[in-house]
């Protein structure tokens, strides 16, 4: 650890060369530092917050009440029946309650605009938020960049990091006048080095200040979408930090490693998503860093700060209880944001049955030629039974309002492209679910889309990846292509038709013509439609998870000649039922979970029976059999705290553990070894993958690649699956 202090305070080269050990913690103490992220009003009510009380008292108790810190890594406000009912104010109330020190703003910090976001930092929050690159018009920000905080005789600066992509996950009017310019920023220059800078500055001041530790709360993510402000490469384009709590990406990271641009490590982690976990930074008394998850679950429910807690989230649960229990309707089918073969997300991604019914719901509503949904603004699933206002709420908890505008057909070609830009490769808050309109993705056609510095869409500069797009004849009831020059009613929100959010800068105020403006609230529009239209209930027309077929996605390529490399692959897993479906998009490009490849290799195992599983993480996911097969036979434990994380992304390293403890498991030849020593970068092999390492290299289910190994690299589907066709061909 460096000395940061000491060399701000410009002792002697010799005075530090004399104290070249690593700084301690204060006064002998380790120091703890708590975090969540991505809490999204959780999936409680709320109620976790008393867990995150408790455990909060708890560490007082061992470590002393100035030892530890609780901090929120943004999006807390926002995302289920307590932010929206209260535009978040019940959140602030409960954090205030639960004892945060500090938070910083991600993007759904700004769900309820400007004045709103304001309202809470300056009359509401008890804790002050941070962001070093939430900037007004000039260039300086807005709330402080980074807060001291001294622990005996050690100082730690938190520096708040906001990710750009807040200017179009949020409205981009939001930080707009009234005449449209751009009055706040994020410090979002399109090659990242804007961000890069400011960041740097702030670290800089904060270490000339005396900070010995320098803890980024960050919002950024690893998604590549988010590229280039991901946090890895925040991390590796600046130095001075030690530790980086990121959020944004709903990632569930324990402890990662990263390199900085000087070489030094890094640590990284993240809680996932609506409380799965709380995240544990501790800073040791002889200057060691560690982080790691907690499960809330595990936490005492009779201390007295859980209690009290207890108290003040039931209070306000009875302020909403009685409208959110109210039975609107009923459903005969569940209606899912999931893909059922995976359990994971995809409303983001490709067409579900929940997403067409809520753009029926626009369309209707506004009798509109078109609805768009974007794929962002559906949050939660309904099950099959009776429907209440608060399962509405949590499917469209945002509050936007419903407008009807007239746009040219090459408006909603833009769109639409817009939309697809991340199709096959990640998810994206802005991908288009749609009614009146039925269209084709070719995932094998790049993405052309140009963006400006803000994020919103500008061109398509070269071949398009959406095709065949047809609009539904209202008159015939036929679908009927598009025409570019056509003039066309399109229906959805104020956040995307005038707003121009997520980076829809084909449409806005000054773009669309308004015909019916801010007519209805979101989730009254979904109420409105399943009563009126549907006759209060949600039948067997959205049975099938996938939808009715509107939206096709397809792997196709450029030049239609030219086929896939793992063509063969994926036809081979699909066919076989071991990965994915056949004639449903494989995402070959998307990176491969645990879940994923576990139950693959399930799949292949003839999926035996077993004992339910121990891990605490996986009841009702799709790959629970899966883990349990797995960590019965030694091919796959858990990442601590009894969880199994089979949404955590697979390392080569990882890869290569699982797939030689499976061919063990099936008795194959795993005798031979390779030399990695003639590999680059086999220092960055852990300890424990070496064997693994080698054996996977010298049977051929690993294989390097200029010289490199890249250990801590991630797979792709479509590579799992080459992997194991591979498989199967060994003796």
């Amino acid at each position: 650890m460096r000395a940061k202090k000491l060399v701000a305070l410009g002792l002697s080269l010799a005075t530090v060369s004399a104290m070249a050990l690593p700084v301690s913690a204060a006064d002998g103490q380790d120091i703890v530092v708590l975090y969540t992220n991505d809490v999204h009003c959780t999936n409680d009510d709320g109620m976790a917050y008393a867990a995150i009380a408790g455990y909060k008292a708890q560490m007082q108790q061992q470590y002393g009440n100035d030892y530890v810190t609780l901090v929120d890594n943004g999006d807390a406000i926002q995302g289920g029946i307590l932010g929206s009912m209260s535009q978040g104010s019940w959140i602030v109330e409960i954090m205030n309650k639960a004892g945060y020190d500090m938070a910083i703003p991600g993007n759904h910090e700004f769900d309820f605009q400007m004045t709103t976001f304001l309202d809470i930092v300056n009359n509401q929050a008890q804790y002050p938020y941070l962001s070093c690159n939430f900037v007004d018009k000039d260039g300086n920000p807005v709330l402080d960049s980074y807060k001291m905080v001294t622990y005996g005789d050690v100082d730690v600066a938190y520096v708040g990091i906001s990710t750009p992509e807040t200017m179009t996950k949020a409205a981009p009017a939001y930080f707009q006048n009234e005449q449209g310019a751009y009055i706040y920023g994020f410090c979002q220059g399109d090659n990242g080095q804007e961000l890069y800078d400011q960041v740097q500055k702030t670290v800089d001041e904060a270490i000339a200040a005396g900070a010995e530790y320098v803890v980024a709360l960050a919002h950024l993510g690893d998604d590549t979408e988010s590229s280039p402000w991901m946090s890895t490469e925040v991390i590796a384009n600046t130095s001075g930090i030690d530790v980086v709590l990121d959020g944004h990406s709903h990632s569930t990271v324990p402890s990662q490693t990263v390199k900085n641009e000087k070489g030094e490590d890094v640590l990284l982690s993240q809680t996932g998503t609506k409380a799965e976990s709380i995240g544990k930074l501790t800073i040791s008394a002889d200057g060691k860093l560690s982080t790691e998850l907690v499960a809330l679950a595990d936490v005492d429910t009779t201390s007295e700060a859980y209690t009290q807690m207890k108290t003040t989230v039931e209070s306000i649960q009875k302020q909403y209880q009685d409208k959110a229990n109210e039975v609107v309707a009923t459903s005969e089918v569940d209606l899912t944001t999931l893909d059922p073969a995976t359990g994971e997300r995809a409303v983001r991604s490709a067409e579900t049955n929940l997403g067409d019914l809520c753009a029926d719901a626009y369309r209707t509503l506004l009798d509109a030629d078109v609805a768009f949904v974007n794929g962002g603004g559906v949050r939660a699933d309904i099950a099959a039974g009776e429907i209440t206002y608060g399962d509405i709420i949590a499917v469209h908890p945002f509050g936007n309002l419903a407008c009807l505008v007239e746009v040219s057909g090459q408006q909603i070609l833009d769109a639409l492209e817009h939309g697809s830009a991340y199709a096959g490769e990640s998810e994206n808050g802005g991908f288009l679910q749609v009614s009146g309109l039925k269209y084709t993705i070719n995932t094998g056609v790049k993405s052309s889309v140009v963006l400006d510095d803000a994020g919103n869409f500008v061109e398509v500069a070269g071949a398009r990846r959406v095709e065949d797009v047809q609009i539904l004849d209202k008159a015939t009831g036929e679908y009927k292509a598009i025409d570019p020059q056509g003039t066309y009613t399109l229906a959805s929100h104020n956040y995307m038709l005038k707003q121009g959010g997520d980076g829809y800068a084909m449409f806005g105020k000054d773009n669309v013509t308004i015909l019916k403006d801010e007519v209805m609230v979101d989730n009254e529009v979904l109420i409105d439609y399943i009563k009126n239209t549907l006759g209060g209930v949600v039948g067997d027309e959205y049975a099938d998870p996938h939808g009715q077929g509107r939206i096709t996605i397809y792997a196709g390529s450029e030049t239609p000649e030219e086929t896939p490399w793992y063509a063969e692959a994926v036809e081979y897993v699909t066919t076989n039922g071991i990965m994915g479906e056949a004639g449903v998009d494989f995402q070959p490009d998307s990176a491969a979970t645990r879940g994923v490849l576990i139950q693959a290799l399930y799949n292949l195992a003839g999926k035996p029976t077993v004992e339910p599983a121990s891990f605490t993480d996986v009841a009702g996911t799709s790959y629970a059999d899966a883990a349990a097969w797995a960590e019965d036979n030694g091919i796959a434990g858990g990442v601590g705290n009894g969880r199994f994380d089979g949404e955590g992304v697979v390392t080569r390293q990882q890869l290569a553990k699982i797939m030689v403890s499976f061919a063990e498991y099936q008795k194959k030849d795993t005798s031979k070894k390779a030399d990695l020593s003639g590999y680059t970068d086999v220092a960055q092999v852990a300890g424990w993958a070496e064997g693994y390492m080698e054996t996977a290299v010298g049977m051929g289910l690993v294989s390097g690649s200029n010289n490199t190994l890249n250990p801590t690299g991630t797979a792709t589907r479509a590579q799992v699956a080459q992997l194991l066709l591979d498989y199967s061909k060994m003796q």
